[in-house]
């Protein structure tokens, strides 16, 4: 099914699993240029930010992929919803993606009455319509949910008696803040994590206080230096998450890297005799690419930068749900280039864009400093600052210079074709 990771495999001669090559994204970027099924009809395309080559990833499912992706995720609703009284109506703001596609279907197979909010409306409509259809449950992402709580009156009425959440990690104690504005338990922040690769990975079980990894998944803890990132240290009990899916057909999950680090990946046997695979926290993400809305491409961001900016180092991260560039610049950047790169960069991932432009997310913050400056970020001298970092905690990356790709994307096909990271 995918020649390039038949050369790959024999390229290593793996004789153990430990010899099985790791999905990185240097070794991705094969499948992501080949794009097989880009003429076959009865496949769905979900397309992210960018590669190195300056296209827009698409990720493939095919029917069955795309039944299990929903009958999964049906079975795990089910199951954290159970128990609450009253539910009836759920309410689907997700921006864009594989989850906003299947919202509808997957809550009303649940027998529940369930609306989408257009991604590109003002975060006032967004509450309008949370006042008029009055839902029981609203499915969101953490940093979409802050833009609500931005553009919301003190005393609205929000009337929720459960958030599933899904997109960026929702740390505990921003879980609990949002339970104190809402007026409901903690508990009652569902948080799962997934990717538009693999599909649903995980759910947050707040009895057992950790994330509980679905079935037909088999993790793996690898160290940054075995994905080729040798300057990254984590601390003990943290590693880099690599996911082998049993179910997943349209994409090569084997062994796949997710760049998420989590910590105290084990292990156990719950009360009633099942095998589980948890985790503690997801607690960074490193390498390539970031979430904030949407699944975001640091090549995408570069790539704006560059085109107005001649010679620059990136930095990128995202700090309490905001997006953060930093740019060290050896050019003059007078007021008129700062917007544009601004300009630019807001309108390097469209739908970001709009959130941005509705008030759903944060305006980038965009710092420009002399490249070799002491003025760096969080008191580094710029020189010494690295690229492709992402928070809760800057971690130094190897250091490089970057140039602008003139490539674009020039992706095929009029199936359905939805941007964003799940």
């Amino acid at each position: 099914m995918y020649p390039w990771y038949a050369k790959l495999a024999q390229a290593s001669e793996p004789a153990e699993w430990e010899d099985v090559p790791l999905l990185t994204a240097e070794r991705l970027n094969d499948y992501y240029n080949r794009g097989d099924g880009a003429n076959d009809p009865e496949w769905n395309v979900y397309r992210t930010s960018g590669t190195s080559g300056g296209r827009r990833k698409a990720i493939y499912y095919d029917a069955i992929d795309e039944t299990f992706y929903v009958m999964q995720k049906v079975a795990l609703f089910g199951k954290l919803l159970a128990g609450t009284d009253g539910i009836e109506r759920v309410l689907s703001d997700m921006g864009t993606g594989h989850a906003e596609a299947t919202a509808k279907h997957i809550f009303e197979q649940l027998g529940y009455e369930c609306e989408s909010v257009p991604f590109g409306l003002p975060a006032a409509v967004h509450l309008v319509r949370i006042q008029q259809f009055q839902p029981d449950v609203l499915y969101t992402m953490p940093s979409l949910l802050d833009g609500l709580f931005r553009a919301a009156p003190v005393q609205f009425a929000w009337g929720l008696k459960k958030i599933i959440l899904v997109g960026e990690p929702a740390p505990p104690e921003w879980r609990r803040r949002v339970a104190e504005r809402l007026g409901i338990a903690a508990s009652d922040i569902i948080d799962t994590y997934g990717s538009i690769e693999i599909g649903t990975i995980a759910y947050y079980d707040a009895a057992m206080d950790r994330y509980v990894l679905l079935e037909g998944l088999l993790a793996e803890g690898v160290s940054p230096g075995e994905i080729g990132l040798p300057d990254i240290g984590l601390p003990e009990g943290e590693q880099v998450l690599a996911l082998t899916s049993f179910q997943r057909r349209r994409f090569p999950a084997l062994r796949y890297v997710t760049y998420d680090v989590v910590r105290d990946l084990r292990t156990e046997v719950s009360e009633n005799g099942e095998t589980l695979i948890t985790f503690e926290a997801i607690v960074k993400r490193i390498g390539p690419e970031l979430k904030h809305g949407e699944k975001i491409s640091v090549y995408d961001v570069e790539n704006a930068v560059f085109k107005h900016i001649g010679q620059a180092e990136v930095r990128v991260q995202v700090s309490g749900n905001r997006l953060q560039v930093q740019i060290a610049t050896v050019d003059e950047v007078d007021e008129e280039t700062a917007a544009a790169v601004r300009a630019e960069l807001q309108g390097a991932i469209p739908e970001i864009g709009a959130m941005i432009r509705g008030g759903l997310l944060e305006e980038m913050k965009v710092e420009f400093i002399p490249a070799g400056s002491e003025a760096g970020w969080g008191g580094v001298p710029a020189a010494e600052q690295r690229i492709l970092v992402t928070t809760p905690a800057p971690v130094p990356v190897k250091r490089k210079k970057l140039y602008l790709s003139d490539e674009s994307d020039k992706g095929k096909g009029n199936r359905i074709d939805r941007s964003g990271s799940q």
